[in-house]
Order: structure tokens, then C-alpha cells, then sequence
């Protein structure tokens, strides 16, 4: 049962969370409503589309992504003032144990946590389909794609230099058909290649095919050749963004299908897809960092435990940025890079929870 302590420091916590977060949404989309706003004006953006499209699904992803580092400073915002003001002292001169002091901070923790987890697995799929979705109507720059490399089921190989998204086309396009021995049967070439999103059917423009085995050995060549292929350009020329679209059984089934592809974004894919669950965790730990960085009344006042909050938030931060370049350059498993910081800060935080004063 919450005693009137606990309901305190409940309701500290989740208003100076949910304060300092509208404060910092309210600017974000100030930011970028002055940057974006011309092209808004000459693409015709409808205001509704700007308003419920966009915005409101661009504040909960981006809300729900810094989270955590806003709980970080909302905890030692509301501690620090709670020690300037006296406020710890007496709860710690109870006689009540320390760790007391914990339970209302962990259970205003896991109430975020699961908001975070609903919020990532459930809604932000769907929520970042139609900001997407608006963002390449109104004004993202068009798709993009250089030197793509990819096996598809059939043992068809499949390469091309670049893909421009205003054309929907592919230039020096390649495709090769192997056996069962891996052995080349086929090889098709062609300047220009382009394909509908909703058909199989491909046109070429420029095209050399080669059969290759004897004796019926040959090459063919022409301007122009159209073809069914069992599968789209779309397929290829995505987005690293494109699973932030997708549910949770959805986005394994794709990169599974990219594994097979051997596409080289494996790894960006498994980031975004294991973060989904280790951000709301980090909800946790920076909850027990801030309360022990936060409870001790300091002589500088509040300022030296935001600075010493703005410090550990700068080498969290950084320690993502360095397990992610492991996990994509050195082939360190995405899993624990994703994790990998979480558990640094928990050892962290439980040496200088112990350390606090007590």
C-alpha cells in the first residue's frame, strides 16, 4: 500500500517528467516547424496532414525516444530541489532504510517503462508509417541507393550501381542466375532497369544477356526487353527507416528475409529492433543514477547536480554511439551493443547508490 510519502514523491516525479517533456516537445516542434515550413507552403501540405499526420505522430516518437534521458533529469531536478529544501534529511533521519527511499522512484520507473515498451512494440509502428508517409509526400529528399548487392530466392543474384527514387529506376543493373552448385547459367545487364511497386513486370533499356553452358552457349542484345522477375525494385531500394514501420513479428520476418539477401543494413535493422526494449529498460537505471547523483545537499546548490546529470548524460550517450559503431564496423553483436551501455550505467549506479549519504 503507498503510504503519503510515496504518493509525494510519485506525483514529483511523474509531473516534472511530463513538464520537462512537453517543454522539450514544444521546442522541437517549433525547431522544426521554422525549418520545414517553406517546403510545407510550397508542396500544398494540407494543415490537418501537418498537424495529425505529422506532429502529433512526430511527438511521440521523438518524446518516447528521449525519454529516458529526460527521466534522468527529472529525477535529479525534483531530488536535488527536494535536498536544497531539506526534504531528504528528515526522511532519511526516520530511522526508515534507505533503500525505502527507492520504492516510489522504481514504481514511477515501471509505470514509464511499460508506457515506453506499449508505446514502442504497439503504436510507434503505425504512428511512424504515416509521419514517414508525409514526410516523402512534403518533403523528404528522394530515395537514394548506391552499389545494392543481394541473393533472392532461385538462386538469383542481383546488383546495381544506383537507384534514383524520382525515377523509379535502377542504373547498371545486373542479375545472374545460378544452379544448385552455385555454377553461373545466366547473366543479365542493362544500363536502365524499372519496375512498378505494384507489378512484376520489369523493363530494360540497353540490355546484354549471356547463357551461358555448351554447347548452347549465347549472347543476346537489344534496346529494350521486358520481363517478369519475382520480385520489386521497392524491395531493394529502401530505407534504413523502413522497419521503424513495422510490428514486432513483422520486422523479424523482414530481417530474416534481408539475412537471406545478404544485405548490408542487417545490423541497423537489429539496433532499432533490440532498442525497442532496451530504452524502456534504461528507464530503470537512470532512475537509481539520479536519485544517488541527487540526494546529497550540495554547497553549489542544484546547478552542480544538473551539471554532474549533464556529464553522466554526455558519456551515455556516447558510450550508444561507440557500441553501435562496434556492432556495424567490427561485427560486435547487435544485441549487446544495444544492451551493452544499459548494464555499464547499472554497476554505475548501484556503486554510487551505495556511496550516497545515507
Amino acid at each position: 500500500m503507498l503510504k503519503k510519502i510515496d504518493r509525494y514523491i510519485i506525483k514529483k516525479y511523474l509531473v516534472t517528467f511530463f513538464f520537462m517533456l512537453g517543454v522539450i516537445m514544444i521546442l522541437s516542434v517549433v525547431f522544426d516547424l521554422s525549418e520545414r515550413l517553406s517546403e510545407f507552403i510550397s508542396n500544398k501540405a494540407p494543415v490537418s496532414e501537418i498537424l495529425f499526420d505529422y506532429y502529433l505522430n512526430f511527438v511521440l516518437y521523438y518524446g518516447n525516444l528521449f525519454s529516458p534521458l529526460i527521466i534522468f533529469l527529472s529525477v535529479i531536478w525534483f531530488t536535488a530541489r527536494m535536498a536544497q529544501d531539506s526534504e531528504i534529511i528528515p526522511i532519511i533521519n526516520s530511522g526508515r532504510p534507505f533503500r525505502r527511499l527507492l520504492r516510489p522512484y522504481m514504481i514511477s520507473a515501471t509505470v514509464l517503462m511499460l508506457f515506453s515498451l506499449v508505446l514502442n512494440h504497439l503504436v510507434l509502428p503505425f504512428a511512424n508509417e504515416k509521419r514517414l508517409a508525409f514526410e516523402e509526400g512534403y518533403y523528404r529528399n528522394a530515395r537514394y541507393v548506391s552499389d545494392y548487392h543481394a541473393q533472392f530466392p532461385g538462386n538469383k543474384i542481383v546488383y546495381f550501381k544506383s537507384y534514383y527514387g524520382e525515377q523509379n529506376s535502377a542504373n547498371g543493373f545486373t542479375l545472374e542466375q545460378r544452379d544448385e552448385n552455385n555454377e553461373v547459367v545466366s547473366i543479365l545487364r542493362a544500363k536502365k532497369a524499372t519496375n512498378s511497386d505494384t507489378s512484376n513486370l520489369w523493363v530494360f533499356r540497353d540490355y546484354f544477356i549471356r547463357k551461358v553452358g555448351s554447347p548452347n552457349d549465347y549472347i543476346e542484345e537489344g534496346a529494350k526487353l521486358d520481363t517478369v522477375l519475382p520480385f520489386f525494385l521497392s524491395e531493394m531500394a529502401q530505407r534504413e527507416s523502413v522497419v521503424m514501420t513495422m510490428g514486432y513479428n513483422e520486422i523479424q520476418d523482414f530481417i530474416q528475409s534481408e539475412k537471406d539477401k545478404g544485405s548490408p543494413n542487417i545490423v541497423a535493422y537489429e539496433i532499432d529492433f533490440y532498442k525497442r526494449t532496451s530504452l524502456p529498460f534504461a528507464t530503470y537505471v537512470l532512475t537509481l543514477l539520479g536519485l544517488a547523483v541527487s540526494t546529497e545537499k550540495k554547497r553549489g546548490g542544484i546547478g552542480v547536480s544538473i551539471a554532474i546529470g549533464l556529464g553522466l548524460t554526455f558519456v551515455y550517450i556516447f558510450c550508444m554511439q561507440v557500441t553501435s559503431v562496434a556492432a556495424t564496423n567490427v561485427g560486435f553483436p547487435s544485441l549487446l551493443a544495444v544492451w551493452t551501455p544499459n548494464i555499464i550505467f547499472t554497476f554505475i549506479g548501484i556503486y554510487m547508490y551505495h556511496k550516497a549519504p545515507k
